[in-house]
């Protein structure tokens, strides 16, 4: 599988290209590395509106239903198929809704998969060489096809059965079935909390929307890392009951880039980094440590799964045992509309010096409430010590078992950590060994006179005071 590196360390707004119009941006790094793909090579060209459904209530919590349009376009030199039947020859199409707020990023939102049916010939990305009749069952090379925001929200079918990694799926779709009373308005469209999005509750709050596409071709000609592309839009104030708030898109789609790099682009210190693991899909890992109002800092690590059909089933992070940490939290988006997947939370542990959030134990896999494909979980805490640099081993489990073709178990990843807590220095012990002896004596007689050390009582100066100091404390 041919998957660029997607290039973490760069923000997003200096490395810009334009393909076909104004409201679409590419960035490098996507799957092609920015030239035409050997094959078929399908992306989200653009997002460009959404459709508000409504809400609806479950469990006791409110929530509201969109589906956002798709524009795709075969930017490869082959033609990719869109076959309504057999159903493994076309195109699937996942929606998301991501919020980043007080400086951390979540997926907020989840749909089930739109199925390609019918692909127009048109020219958002360049040049179309179309494949002529009413309602082609082929996407010609360079052109691109749009799927309304509608059209998108009606008909959607499970994600259970897709091979994300391959683009292979059971060509049947198992859909499980839709929970006794539950809200048609939101069933199987994105659907996220009204909280989540109430402009009252989320002061500041930044919001992208999410598509992708997922065809065998485009897996088998190794052109799979590109499929994902985001755009930024805006939440309105007035709320409808029958259709949820309004929400406007706004900039440009930034195409073949996933939204949780949206995360880097607010936060410049977000490190990032993406693993394909062997014979399966790609992970990609963000991290993030900042000083909270209180002295404390806060961690938060996002854990997307772009197209591993294998699931993620833990995360952990290396945590001194002297460090204490407290406001330990795991967000996911909810798994909704009768699908097999849990929505039980995930439980943590901190023990022998790693902080281990674990997927709790399910009958299945189809039931598990592990990390799948187009998914993304959040996981914080806050500590009471400064973050290393993004240097530190992260790693993500595996959740289905191992095979010839995939053997790994876990991946790791670099980021973030909270570094060891170290006792301040007893008066006058220069060098921290735990006493005031000659060594003490002898590196402040080195400094005498001098403003850049041996400074003990901290007037300025290493001077008779300070020597009056060391003396005092003197504990060989």
């Amino acid at each position: 599988m041919k998957i660029g590196t997607i290039i973490g360390a760069l923000g997003l707004g200096g490395l810009a290209v334009f393909i076909g119009q104004m409201d679409a941006i590419a960035l490098p790094g996507g799957g092609n590395e920015g030239g035409v793909a050997a094959g078929p090579d399908v992306i989200v060209g653009n997002l460009p509106d959404f459709f508000r459904h409504g809400q609806g209530i479950w469990g006791g919590i409110t929530y509201v239903a969109y589906s956002v349009g798709t524009t795709s376009c075969n930017i490869g030199n082959q033609q990719l198929l869109w076959n309504p039947n057999p159903q493994t020859t076309h195109p699937v199409i996942p929606q998301g809704i991501y919020r980043v707020k007080n400086g951390v990023i979540q997926q907020i939102g989840q749909s089930w998969v739109k199925h390609g049916f019918c692909a127009l010939q048109e020219n958002l990305c360049g040049a179309c060489t179309p494949v002529p009749g009413g309602c082609p069952e082929v996407l010609g090379v360079g052109c691109s096809d749009p799927y309304s925001a509608s059209l998108n929200g009606s008909n959607l079918k499970s994600r259970w059965g897709i091979n994300a990694a391959t683009g292979v799926y059971s060509g049947t779709y198992a859909n499980p079935a839709t929970p006794t009373g539950y809200p048609t308005a939101i069933r199987t469209r994105i659907t996220v909390p009204k909280n989540d999005l109430d402009p009252t509750l989320n002061t500041g709050a930044k919001y992208v929307v999410e598509g992708m596409y997922i065809q065998i071709q485009d897996s088998t000609a190794g052109n799979s890392g590109n499929n994902a592309s985001y755009r930024t839009f805006t939440v309105g104030s007035t709320y409808s009951t029958t259709q949820g708030y309004p929400l406007t898109v706004t900039g440009a789609t930034v195409q073949m880039i996933p939204a949780i790099y949206y995360w880097q682009n607010q936060h410049t210190d977000v490190a990032t980094r993406d693993y394909d693991v062997a014979g399966d899909g790609r992970f990609i890992v963000a991290s993030r440590a900042f000083l909270n109002a209180n002295g404390t800092y806060h961690y938060a690590y996002a854990v997307a799964n772009f197209n591993s059909d294998r699931n993620g089933s833990y995360f952990s992070v290396p945590v001194d045992p002297s460090v204490t940490v407290t406001n330990i939290t795991a967000v996911a988006p909810f798994n909704h509309s009768g699908d097999t997947a849990s929505n039980a939370p995930w439980t943590s542990t901190n023990t022998n010096g790693v902080l281990t959030w674990s997927c709790p134990a399910a009958a299945s896999e189809s039931a598990a409430h592990s990390i799948r494909w187009n998914t993304m979980h959040t996981f914080e805490f806050d500590a009471n010590t400064a973050p290393t640099s993004a240097s530190s081993i992260l790693t993500v489990g595996i959740y289905k078992p191992a095979t010839t073709a995939s053997p790994a178990t876990s991946i790791s990843v670099l980021g973030y950590k909270p570094t060891p807590f170290i006792p301040p220095c007893a008066a006058s012990d220069l060098n921290c060994d735990g006493v005031v002896n000659g060594l003490d004596l002898g590196a402040f007689l080195a400094c005498w006179g001098t403003t850049t050390c041996g400074d003990v009582n901290s007037d300025g100066y290493a001077d008779g005071s300070d020597l009056t100091n060391i003396l005092a404390n003197w504990n060989p």
